[in-house]
């Protein structure tokens, strides 16, 4: 997998991310266990490489 996300996509993605699980583990009502999603964001953001952007031909990059 090449990498096609950008510095700042990246950043929000992992922010994201990381609000969403704490939103399962912290957050209260019926709905919370779908924060457990924000692994998806995290685990991109991490990694560099988002399946949306890949989809879309979508690059945030410069040098991808």
């Amino acid at each position: 997998m090449k990498k096609n996300m950008g510095t700042v996509q990246r950043a929000i993605w992992v922010v994201l991310g990381l609000a969403l699980i704490a939103w399962a583990i912290w957050g209260g009502g019926a709905y919370h266990a779908w924060g457990w999603i924000g692994i998806i964001p995290l685990a991109a953001g991490a990694v560099g490489f988002c399946a949306f952007n890949a989809i879309f031909g979508i690059k945030t990059c410069k040098d991808c």
